[in-house]
């Protein structure tokens, strides 16, 4: 066959393959106004850069063979805002974009480069699960587990998910697996569809229940955010990644600093009232320490009595771990808890400093609690901060109360420790300590009560404890976002580079 044949068989296999599920379902999805899979990759990446693998893959069974172009998942290399990153976009448009033999393949090679070459997976999900009859019989189930690693979580490069459709299979696994999940309202995730469900159980099954935003945005945890369209999904995707180095062998990227940064610490105590039982929400405190506009919170609807968020001091990524008396005035509760552990796994793996902001009143006890684990959720969080090798600072702002103390960041728990003049250490609320302690109500005696309840405040405040030493200082509120600059500029100059032994870099991503 002549050179010119070939180069018009090749021409024509790759139009094919582009062409995807062909222009009848392209229309479809346009008519929906939601992206395709290739079209999702050009909102993703910087113009031209886009380095396609497998362009011309397709289903090994000769039934399907020409109903699969590039297999319905579309993979390769390309790049976001220059710099290099690996990326999975499932095409619906082709079979559902199921899970087979071929793109299996795909997948597990853009993996292992993105790993070994040091780069960021992105995966666009939305998939219909395994690809049948490719799973089915001993052939089938030969084929599962041929990549022992392929579920492996070595946290090497930062991973993320975007979930963009119906995703039960290979969306929903990598998704479970990946470092920062964002969810386009009306998609869903889970196991399998609703209707497989409804065949397992007998019984009617809501999609939206079954797998929606709000499940996993509030209830599971396993979605950081969600919002409206793709095009917002894919921008979350990058400005995540903006605060994550390309691999965990170096230090995340530095930004500018905006002008003004230091200007809205300035009312900071008109934002958290003088009285501890006064709520307020710590994210406004959180803005006024970091650089101006960098504040990007993660898992914002799950475990809300405690915040997790990257931002930025002096242009250097940190993590944020802040109490929220707005949400149960504070206190820890489960979800609070696997929150936190989660978060404290993202900063070490990825070498990223993290600023602990105390005002707790302690974990959130009750039944309910202890039927969900509540002892082992509160040691996982101990036991992760306890291998934690990135810098953490601690600063307490009022109420540091309990084993939650230690947990926030106190008892050695970090390598900085500060407090404003307001901190109160007390094992439990004064009111609740008078009670316990000296047995008085304050409906019985309010005289005596309140001045029981005065003397264990004095004994709780800071003072004592920056004379031990066991505070490193006492700052003004005032002085917060400079005090941070400083220790952390301090703690930076390690041998290392900033770069962490990363003890966490294995651990469950299911907390």
């Amino acid at each position: 066959m002549s050179h010119e044949l070939n180069s018009k068989e090749l021409q024509a296999r790759r139009e094919k393959a582009l062409g995807m599920g062909g222009p009848e379902r392209l229309a479809k999805r346009r008519a929906q106004k939601v992206l395709n899979a290739r079209e999702r990759l050009a909102v993703l990446l910087d113009p031209g850069s886009f380095h396609e693998s497998g362009l011309l893959a397709t289903s090994y069974r000769p039934e399907a063979k020409e109903k699969t172009p590039a297999d319905g998942k579309v993979t390769g290399f390309g790049a976001i805002e220059g710099r290099p990153v690996a990326v999975v976009s499932n095409d619906f448009t082709v079979l559902g974009a199921s899970s087979s033999v071929v793109n299996g393949k795909k997948i597990k090679h853009v993996r292992q480069v993105a790993g070994d070459s040091g780069m960021p997976l992105v995966l666009l999900g939305e998939s219909a699960g395994a690809r049948m009859p490719d799973r089915m019989g001993a052939a089938g189930r030969a084929i599962l587990g041929q990549d022992p690693a392929e579920y492996l979580r070595d946290r090497r490069s930062p991973w993320v998910s975007a979930l963009l459709g119906s995703c039960y299979g290979s969306s929903t696994w990598y998704a479970c697996l990946s470092d920062y999940v964002v969810m386009r309202k009306g998609a869903t995730m889970a196991v399998a569809s609703s209707r497989v469900t409804e065949l397992a159980i007998k019984q009617t099954v809501d999609a939206e229940e079954l797998g929606g935003w709000r499940l996993h945005t509030g209830t599971t945890g396993l979605v950081d955010a969600a919002v409206d369209t793709d095009e917002e999904a894919i921008e979350l995707v990058k400005r995540f990644l903006s605060y994550m180095p390309s691999h965990n062998g170096e230090a995340p990227p530095v930004a500018p600093v905006p002008e003004g940064s230091d200007d809205a610490i300035q009312d900071i105590l008109s934002v958290v009232p003088e009285s501890r039982s006064q709520v307020y929400d710590s994210r406004e405190v959180i803005r006024r320490i970091l650089d101006k506009d960098s504040l990007f919170e993660l898992k914002g609807r799950f475990g809300k009595s405690l915040v997790t968020a990257l931002g930025r001091i002096d242009g250097k990524t940190v993590g944020v771990i802040a109490n929220n008396p707005k949400f149960k005035g504070g206190s820890i509760d489960i979800d609070a808890c696997a929150k936190a552990t989660s978060f404290l796994v993202l900063c070490d793996s990825f070498n990223i400093p993290i600023v602990l902001l105390a005002d707790q009143p302690g974990f959130l006890i009750g039944i309910d609690g202890e039927k969900r684990g509540a002892p082992g959720r509160i040691m996982n969080w101990m036991n992760a901060i306890s291998q934690v090798t990135v810098p953490k600072i601690s600063i307490t702002l009022r109420k540091n109360y309990g084993q939650a103390y230690l947990n926030m960041g106190g008892g050695r728990n970090s390598d900085e420790a500060a407090a404003w003049p307001s901190a109160d250490y007390g094992f439990m609320d004064a009111g609740t300590a008078v009670n316990v302690l000296h047995g008085v109500r304050y409906e019985d005696d309010p005289e005596r009560f309140r001045k029981l309840a005065e003397a264990i405040s004095q004994d709780n405040a800071p003072w004592d404890l920056a004379a031990l030493y066991e505070l490193k200082d006492v700052i003004h509120p005032l002085e917060t976002r400079s005090y941070l600059k400083s220790v952390l500029a301090i703690h930076s100059r390690k041998p290392t580079g900033g770069v962490g032994r990363h003890r966490l870099s294995c651990w469950p991503t299911s907390y």
